[in-house]
This record gives C-alpha cells, structure tokens and sequence, in this order.
C-alpha cells in the first residue's frame, strides 16, 4: 500500500462531483416511513408541542396529508389512532369501526398508491395506558397476544398493506402470523418491533398518542437499554415466528444494534427515529444552536450507514423536499 506523498486521501475530497460519485452510503426518499396521528372527528388538526410541525389529524385531513406524502415521493406510512373512548382491554383497537380501521380505509380509497403500515398495540386504546390486558398492575402475555392477533386481523381486513406489531409480548409474531393466514391474509408482511427499547426518547410520542401509562412504566416488556446480546435473541425469535422486516427502536442510541442486526440476518431491517430524536434537533434549531436541516440530513444517513432498509422518521416530508432541492 502506498503511504503520503504518494497517497493523499484528500484527492477525493476536492471536486464535489467526485465526492457525489465516491459516496459510500446514498439516502433516498424510498427509504422513509412517515408516521400518522388520527383522531376522531372532522377538520381537525392538532400541533403537538413537543413536536413541531407534527399534529394529530382527523381522517379528512389524514387523507389530504397522505396525498402530500405521496406527491414528495415518501413510499409509505404508518398510522397510531387516539380513540374517542379508552376502556380496560383496549376494544377500539380491534373494532371493524375504530379509528385506524376507518383511517385505512379513507386512505387506501383515495390515496391507493401510498402504502398503509398499521401500527398493532394496546396503549393508545387501554384506558390505563399499557399495552396489553391487566391483572392489577401485571401485564398477562397471552391473553394480550390474542387480542393483538384480533387487531391485526381487523387492520387487514381493512387494508392494510403491511401489520407493524409493537407491544413487545412473547409470542404474538407467530399468532398473528397464524390469524392473517388464517383469514386469508397469507400475502401480508408483517414489520415486527423485534428490539424495542424501554427508552427515554419515547416521552413527546406520549403526548401524541395520549399513551402515558397510569401507573409504573414499560420495562416488563421493553428491551433494558444495555442490552445488546438480548436484541439479537429478540430478532432471532421473530424471525423464526415469521416476521418479514425486523425493526430496531429507536435508532440515533441503538445504531450498533441495526449493525448487528443486518449483519446477522440480512433480513430487511427498519429502524424508528422516535419522537425524543426529532424533538431535541428541532428544538436545538429552533434556538440556532445547530443547522438543523444539516443534522437532519447527517442522522438519517447515519441511521442508513448503520444497516437499515428503511427508516420511520418525523423528518421524511423535511427530508424529502431537501432531496428534491439538492439532488438533480
């Protein structure tokens, strides 16, 4: 090999075109996964104050906005409901009438061309805010798998292109996998949350989906956040269940995680920019502490160079329209 002088690395640094034509790792607007708040009622649009330019919308407005989405070229998006009514098993989550069902549906009849991922869990639906069926303050597993493979059925059979189940119980890959092929769902892939975080950057997600537990927290069934070895079991188990895309969750924290994961399994792999990453770059801009269209652009390859496929991001509309402007 040969050493300075002879070798100057810089050499492909110089011309930007050359920089263009060397780059190692190239983002897209096929890569991003826009993420969706709907709510029920008519011409509503809620800005969530930890999330600027983010906003709960009812399922009118949800449709507009899906047509922007599709008209920048974002592939997909994935969509969390707020109920009208909570109650202890989390029934608006399986109802054929709850607001995602009917969110599904408006989308997938106006925007057909735009791909619905359908979030499965219990919190924005049980009354207590966990995510799953309660015996005092325990969460039973198996009596919330069966309820997640109902809700996943239902967003099915709505239309949904694509089951994202969250909750992170025991098991509930393989029921829900046996529940779609059962109905005759055999085509639908199913985006599991294979290594979700017990994090701290969840807390403006809170707001949100109105999701805060009423008591204790989510550490029962949340990955420990030291936890690496563990991830690779979580997604091992997954797959094994039949899981067609892995998640890692969230991502800026976990980006050896994704490493690891795609390394390992070369399964298609997902990576969440959760809430709390969004919130501290736009909030750091907002007082000009950082260029935050650059530190946008800087995570999200970061996320990619790291292994992922695709990336659910708050930032895919920003990102998107900065690909429009950059890129010829």
């Amino acid at each position: 090999m040969a050493n300075y002088p002879l070798k100057r690395l810089r050499r492909l640094r110089y011309n930007p075109l050359v920089r263009d034509m060397v780059r190692e790792t190239i983002l897209t607007k096929d890569d991003f996964i826009y993420p969706l708040f709907a709510v029920p009622g008519e011409k509503i649009k809620n800005p969530i104050k930890s999330m600027p330019g983010v906003f709960q919308m009812s399922i009118d407005v949800l449709v507009e906005e899906c047509k922007e989405v599709a008209s920048l070229g974002i592939p997909a998006v994935i969509l969390f409901g707020i109920p009208e009514h909570k109650d202890e098993v989390g029934s608006d989550a399986y109802s054929p009438t709850g607001i995602i069902q009917q969110a599904v549906r408006a989308i997938k009849a106006n925007v057909p061309n735009l791909l619905v991922i359908t979030d499965v869990c219990l919190c924005e639906y049980t009354s207590h805010g966990h995510c799953g069926v309660l015996n005092g303050e325990d969460i039973l597993n198996d009596e919330t798998v069966s309820l997640l493979a109902k809700e996943a059925v239902s967003h099915a059979e709505a239309g949904a292109d694509i089951i994202a189940p969250s909750d992170m119980m025991d098991g509930r890959i393989i029921a829900i996998r046996k529940a779609l092929d059962y109905k005759g769902f055999t085509k639908i892939p199913i985006m599991s949350y294979a290594a979700k975080y017990a994090s701290g950057f969840y807390g403006p997600f809170r707001d949100a989906a109105e999701s805060t537990p009423a008591f204790g927290d989510r550490r029962s069934h949340q990955m420990d956040i030291a936890n690496t070895n563990e991830a690779m079991r979580e997604v091992e188990s997954d797959i094994e269940e039949g899981a067609d895309i892995v998640m890692v969750k969230p991502a800026g924290a976990y980006l050896d995680v994704i490493y690891r994961v795609k390394e390992k399994f070369g399964l298609p792999t997902a990576a969440y920019q959760v809430s709390g990453e969004f919130a501290m770059i736009k909030a750091a801009a907002q007082n000009n502490w950082i260029d935050g269209e650059r530190v946008m652009m800087e995570s999200l390859v970061a996320i990619k160079r790291a292994g992922a496929d695709m990336i659910l991001t708050y930032f895919a509309k920003d990102a998107a329209k900065y690909l429009d402007r950059t890129r010829k």
